[in-house]
């Protein structure tokens, strides 16, 4: 017999699945019509499972109120007695059924502790009977989701056929939840919680809200030969959506390595990922009732940009979210860079307040969070801007790295602050570290933009303008970019693209390019190198000057 029926429209088929999904995270067998097998007449097999059903879920919404099908069916379990129903638009049920208890689902994302979705799984709980006065007593309530992006990782499956290996398999897993633990923007479930679940057949759904986290991680190790393949997938628990999946394959000449290497590379990518997750979640929402957090979040959607506007807006973004909560590092990080941004770009009209401003905010940002390594590296990046002494920030850069190696936004602020100190070599590395630990970033371009620059100071032109294209490809908007490519180009004596670049340079910003490389923080052979690039690309004579 199966336990839940969904009956639901057909635009509301995402909103059924992630209801499913949640239902089975809880060990129930659902139902839905997407299962109709193809040699039976639908509608047999339709009344066949609703009759059998236990409870029977009706998700209401304006197409739902109209159909006949969901009309029928939700008749059907109200004379069994086997009716549950929710709304998913506010959409109320129409009559008979609005004089029953209906559940206001509307915008749900899967959080187990909101109200519409207590009192579904307390109703389905109810009508398959497997709610008991003991269970309730002794069951402890799941713990609530934390203000900020969680992750427990699984026990990895070991399919070598050789049980010797588990061994491996969980190494596996406390090596990447010791590197995500180094990421302190996101909740990492410890080790020993995570592989409490070994051996039982608990669904990453269940997994996730017995452990109150949005995001779990699988895996598996293939042992074979001497080699040995490690697959991983990221999955958002709210909807059992794949976030990521990759898989590794070495030999097994030092495991240990090997172990550290995979974690470090898992990790990297996992950063990311669920930041990414969470943005798409926040920028969802309406303004109103937002936390400190998601203020955040909304405003690293508009940091990649760029443009004036947007900047403007990020910053009122994070100023918002340091309203509520004036210790966020994080946020108060991301302000000064705001502020570091409007002065670099010739946006301000009180630089020596925007200055004040940015050097106070991260001040406070490393005193509320200095052991946060993407914080120190915002900061890093952002009084880098500013005009300070690189070495200073150097140290703040280089610590982040110490604190998370696997993080691709501290190898990319390190590569900045690499290039400010004179070290391009090192700074191209790093950029390319960045890169390869999140190959398909969004804010790729920052790291791309670097490459070009390095290769620049090396005198690389030619390899400098393809990095900078594809940079240019990814963010249109950066003004940085068409300087140095106008500058490779006249270095390279190709008069029409060096041109065009200075065209597209004056289109995004009003600042003399000159006046922009004399603040730039560069050692003076490399500003002066920039500077003949300029002069060749507008037909002047430059000074003579050696690549740095």
């Amino acid at each position: 017999m199966t336990d839940i029926f969904i009956s639901y429209a057909r635009s509301t088929a995402k909103q059924a699945q992630a209801l499913a999904q949640a239902l089975r995270g809880l060990g129930y067998d659902v139902w839905l019509d997407d299962e109709l097998p193809a040699h039976r007449s639908y509608s047999d097999v339709i009344e066949e499972r609703l009759k059998a059903a236990k409870a029977v879920v009706v998700i209401w919404s304006a197409e739902a109120a109209k159909s006949h099908w969901v009309r029928a069916e939700a008749n059907a379990a109200l004379e069994a007695g086997t009716l549950a129903q929710l709304t998913v638009d506010g959409v109320l049920p129409p009559m008979p059924f609005s004089q029953i208890q209906c559940a206001d689902m509307n915008g749900w994302s899967g959080d187990i502790q909101s109200p519409g979705w207590i009192k579904v799984a307390a109703s389905i709980a109810d009508l398959v009977g497997r709610r008991t006065t003991a269970d309730t007593a002794v069951s402890p309530a799941p713990p609530a989701l934390p203000n900020k992006p969680s992750i427990a990782v699984l026990p990895f499956a070991n399919r070598s056929g050789d049980a010797e290996q588990d061994y491996f398999a969980d190494g596996m897993v406390e090596e990447i939840v010791a590197a995500l633990s180094r990421f302190k923007s996101i909740f990492v479930i410890g080790s020993g919680s995570s592989l409490s679940f070994k051996g039982k057949s608990t669904t990453p759904q269940e997994a996730a809200r017995l452990l109150g986290v949005r995001y779990i991680l699988e895996g598996s190790v293939r042992k074979a030969g001497g080699r040995v393949r490690i697959a991983v997938e990221l999955i958002d628990a709210a909807d059992g959506a794949q976030i990521w999946a990759d898989r590794f394959e070495d030999t097994l000449e030092d495991v240990f390595a090997l172990q550290d290497r995979v974690a470090l590379s898992v990790a990297g990518v996992i950063g990311p990922a669920v930041r990414e997750a969470e943005v798409r979640r926040a920028s969802g929402r309406s303004t109103e009732n937002m936390n400190s957090h998601d203020l955040c979040l909304r405003g690293m959607s508009l940091r990649r940009s760029v443009l004036k506007a947007d900047v403007l807006a990020t910053l009122e973004l994070f100023y918002a979210a340091t309203a509520l909560d004036p210790s966020y590092g994080w946020a108060l990080a991301q302000a000064a860079n705001c502020h570091a941004f409007i002065i670099l770009f010739g946006w301000s009209d009180d630089p020596e307040s925007n200055t004040r401003e940015a050097q106070v905010l991260g001040q406070r940002a490393l005193a509320a969070a200095g052991d946060d390594p993407e914080v120190l590296a915002f900061v890093a990046n952002a009084m880098l801007m500013l005009g300070g002494d690189p070495e200073n920030f150097a140290t703040l850069a280089d610590r982040a790295l110490v604190l998370n190696p696997g993080s691709s936004l501290v190898w990319g602020c390190s590569g900045w602050v690499r290039m400010s100190a004179g070290e391009p070599d090192a700074a191209f590395e790093h950029f390319e570290t960045a890169l390869r630990l999140d190959p398909l970033s969004a804010d790729r371009h920052f790291s791309l933009g670097g490459l070009g620059a390095a290769r620049f100071a090396q005198g690389r032109f030619a390899e400098a303008i393809t990095f900078l294209k594809q940079s240019a490809q990814l963010q249109p908007g950066w003004a940085f970019i068409y300087a140095h490519l106008a500058a490779g180009h006249g270095h390279l004596g190709e008069a029409a693209a060096a041109r065009e670049a200075m065209t597209r340079y004056r289109d995004l910003t009003s600042v003399d390019i000159r006046d922009w490389v004399a603040v730039w923080s560069i050692p003076q052979v490399q500003r002066q190198l920039l500077l003949d690039g300029i002069a060749l690309a507008e037909g002047e004579t430059p000074s003579k000057t050696e690549p740095a």
